[in-house]
């Protein structure tokens, strides 16, 4: 550990994020722009509550990252660690994101941490509707503890109030934020050479974790449907996880391999969206979607199920669609209104990226987190005067 990390030398407040790791996925990238963005204003350091991951090679540097290397379920030598760590660390706020951390919030007040922020970005296929006693009685309980929690989407915050019994005066919203100056820039035909796909295709593609709350083979079988009377259409999968190998056998089931491209975990997400005509998020439970700001920020219709924080983001017939989760066969009318239609893909298309640089600017999101910080810091301030 570095000796910056002991102090704050230069003036600025220690942020410490604590996660479960650093894997590619929605949360993560939230993250870490957060952290680029705004580190001229704090310190951030960041906790992993297992291991590392390739989102580390985002960061800018300076950020310092720990590994605690928690193992699953109850595990008291990796929370005492956790604990030391924080005392060594000496933060204003530690700010804990979803169930995977939530050991961190009695951790910060052992290691008398002034602020908890605790984030909740979104739920495990094991829980999706979050109904899990254990775990809402554990949030309760543990809600004295923290100074504020943020929710990424409304449906979040109303389950928070509502269902999990957190008062409303300690919950507040702050969505995701997309960078527009990474996404609409690139031009179809040079990323689809880059992928190794036909200038002439219409492409239909999802970006993700392959994972079962993710349901990209709902997206298979709908797609099986659609290719059967659009023999130009071809589907693009970005991502990896542990359904990979469930998706090829079912690509090959349905006798659709030819047409289907597993592309694995990508670093150039921008080239890959850029190469669709239409974007789609099969998802059982979302939080708020990082990949349809995205594809939005890229003028790509975005066709989702209605579920979680995505109905606040998709403007149903007019920047996409919007379909019942787990329901193939609507997806499948949804895609296929823009197969025989290709002039919609446009009108949507730009209605989406008009949405996203009006509503969802990565600067409003970290704008408004660094605003969360400093009036917690300011409170203490004043009460210390």
């Amino acid at each position: 550990m570095s000796a910056a990390l002991l102090r704050s030398l230069d003036g600025r407040p220690v942020i410490v994020h604590a996660m479960h790791s650093l894997a590619v996925g929605g949360l993560e990238n939230g993250v870490v722009n957060l952290v680029n963005a705004t580190g001229g204003a704090f310190r951030h350091v960041i906790v992993c509550m297992t291991g590392e991951g390739p989102m580390r090679e985002r960061l800018r540097p300076g950020v310092d990252v720990l590994a605690i290397g928690k193992r699953p379920g109850h595990d008291l030598p990796a929370f005492v660690r956790l604990v030391r760590t924080l005392r060594r660390i000496r933060p204003a706020v530690v700010h804990s994101r979803n169930w995977a951390a939530f050991d961190a919030i009695p951790a910060a007040r052992l290691a008398r941490v002034p602020f908890v922020v605790h984030g909740e970005h979104g739920r495990e296929v094991g829980d999706p509707h979050g109904r899990s006693r254990r775990r809402n009685r554990a949030r309760r309980t543990l809600a004295p503890l923290v100074s504020r929690f943020v929710t990424v989407s409304d449906d979040l915050r109303g389950w928070l109030i509502e269902v999990v019994g957190i008062p409303a005066h300690k919950v507040m919203t702050i969505r995701n934020g997309v960078d527009l100056s990474r996404f609409g820039h690139l031009e179809r035909h040079p990323a689809r050479l880059r992928l190794g796909l036909p200038g002439d295709s219409v492409v239909i593609g999802t970006v993700g974790r392959l994972d079962p709350v993710k349901d990209q083979a709902a997206l298979v079988r709908a797609f099986a449907t659609v290719a059967a009377s659009h023999p130009d259409a071809l589907l693009v999968i970005a991502g990896d996880g542990p359904c990979r190998a469930a998706l090829g056998r079912l690509v090959e089931e349905l006798g659709i391999a030819p047409r289907v491209r597993l592309l694995g975990d990508r670093t150039d997400v921008p080239a890959v969206l850029a190469a669709m005509d239409v974007f789609v998020l099969p998802s059982i439970a979302e939080g708020i979607s990082n990949t349809i700001l995205e594809a939005m920020a890229s003028g790509l219709p975005v066709v989702a199920t209605r579920v979680g924080g995505s109905p606040e983001l998709i403007e149903d017939g007019v920047s996409g669609t919007l379909v019942p989760a787990q329901d193939p066969a609507a997806l499948a009318s949804a895609l296929g209104v823009y197969l025989d239609e290709p002039g919609m893909c446009a009108v949507h298309g730009k209605a989406a990226r008009e949405r996203a640089a009006a509503r969802f600017g990565l600067d409003s999101m970290c704008g408004a987190y660094a605003d969360l910080y400093r009036e917690l810091l300011a409170g203490r301030a004043a009460r210390s005067a």
